[in-house]
């Protein structure tokens, strides 16, 4: 495994992290969760990444009972808020911070996170508020460092132009060779601001290890035949998009790597990106993905590769 700077703090976190977005607490079976989360810190994975919202707090109970055991410093918990939990409790208000905070601690049996991040922008709320509530809860030593995820260019501006307050060390975007969005404005504004990019959904919910075939139905006990996963992998499903995935199998065999470690290499490429967050649903899946740590790839390959996707997308 190695290891990045995360923007401005003093953690080091592993270049492929685990998720926990539709599969722990909701989507996999309990001890199969619990086995991914043991084999990624036996790889040297150390950053966690969930939400208050993964399966209404599911996801953090079970990581916190999976983790109950492993010393608190030798692995860094990342997770948020701003999504609706029920009875209106939701957004970035200060009241908001303070009582998630508190209900995430709870169910991952820690006394503090590493990292808080904020799922989504609230434009509900002043700005001001968010960035005072964020900053009184890593005083208090609830939190280590702060993020957000998905916040536009303006948005990030703002935030750092607040006097007084807590600043981000971590932007969390959808990045992969099907999704390239930041590179535009979010990547240069967070590298000239000591933010990095903690990537999620690097291979396109799994469309980008190439196991969907264009013109046959998605094999069974995969996340586009879940009932409970198969939303968000919906719009990487397009024949054309399934049809360019498939022509890029001959450059990743060139440079000796499987469809996987081929689109995580990619994304690994760019200097602003800490890590990239994998999801898995079986432990060996975690071999596989951390295979693309070290990698040495030739550009040209990669420049194949985004020649190919971006003509199916045009």
């Amino acid at each position: 495994m190695k290891y990045r700077k995360l923007g401005a703090s003093d953690l080091e976190v592993s270049e492929i992290s685990l998720g926990s977005w539709l599969t722990y607490g909701v989507g996999v079976e309990r001890d199969k969760a619990m086995a991914c989360v043991h084999h990624a810190l036996d790889l040297g994975i150390n950053l966690i990444d969930t939400a208050n919202a993964y399966g209404r707090g599911k996801a953090e109970e079970l990581l916190g009972e999976a983790l109950k055991d492993t010393p608190r410093d030798s692995y860094v918990m990342a997770t948020k808020l701003f999504v609706d939990m029920g009875d209106g409790n939701k957004g970035l208000s200060r009241a908001q911070v303070f009582k998630q905070i508190d209900d995430s601690l709870r169910r991952l049996r820690t006394d503090y996170v590493d990292l808080y991040q904020c799922h989504r922008y609230d434009v509900d709320t002043p700005r001001e508020e968010t960035m005072e509530a964020l900053s009184e809860i890593v005083r208090a030593g609830k939190v280590r460092y702060i993020g957000f995820s998905e916040w536009s260019p303006q948005n990030i501006r703002d935030a750092f132009a607040i006097p007084g307050v807590e600043r981000f060390v971590s932007s969390q975007p959808q990045y992969s060779l099907l999704w390239r969005r930041p590179e535009k404005e979010v990547i240069p504004l967070c590298a000239e601001s000591g933010v990095s990019q903690i990537v999620w959904s690097p291979l396109a919910q799994g469309v980008l290890t190439g196991k969907y075939d264009p013109d046959a139905p998605p094999p069974a006990n995969t996340r586009a035949t879940s009932d409970s996963m198969s939303g968000a992998i919906a719009r990487w499903m397009e024949k054309p998009v399934l049809e360019a995935v498939q022509k890029l199998k001959p450059l990743a065999d060139e440079a000796g790597l499987s469809m996987a470690q081929f689109a995580l290499a990619w994304v690994l490429r760019e200097p602003n990106v800490a890590s990239c967050i994998v999801g898995a649903s079986r432990p060996e899946q975690l071999d596989d993905n951390v295979g693309a740590i070290g990698k040495t790839v030739d550009p040209a390959l990669f420049a194949r590769a985004e020649a190919i996707v971006a003509e199916a997308r045009a």
